[in-house]
């Protein structure tokens, strides 16, 4: 495989130390989504976070099922960061079970990484 000129190859970590993490959960409305999604971007927990206004949501609660307009949140972390922001996410949410979903990323674009790392490095 040719190396791209100007590219110097990067030595990688085991692919369980360099993946990221992908979190989704709902919020109530866009106000808590954007709070939430700042203050874990400001805390380096979270690299990015992407909002989803207008997700419609059915779900049993209280033996009844329901049907609301949500939020939906996409956040990137890295394994050093995971745990953190699960414990910060459900502490600040409004939802008294938030949804709180961990994807382990197969792949992601090695430069992505590794940005990821760096924003989210204290």
């Amino acid at each position: 495989m040719k190396q791209n000129p100007g590219k110097e190859e990067k030595k990688r970590l085991p692919p369980e130390k360099e993946n990221l993490f992908l979190v989704v959960t709902t919020c109530q409305n866009l106000a808590e989504a954007e709070k939430l999604g700042r203050e874990m971007v400001d805390k380096k927990l979270a690299a990015c976070v992407n909002i989803v206004p207008g997700v419609r949501s059915f779900y049993r609660w209280e033996g009844r099922v329901q049907e609301d307009q949500e939020c939906l949140l996409l956040l990137k972390t890295t394994l050093e960061k995971k745990e953190s922001l699960l414990r910060k996410l459900e502490e600040k949410h409004s939802y008294e079970v938030p949804e709180l979903l961990v994807v382990d990323v197969a792949w992601c674009n090695p430069s992505y990484v590794d940005w990821a790392k760096n924003v989210t490095e204290m």
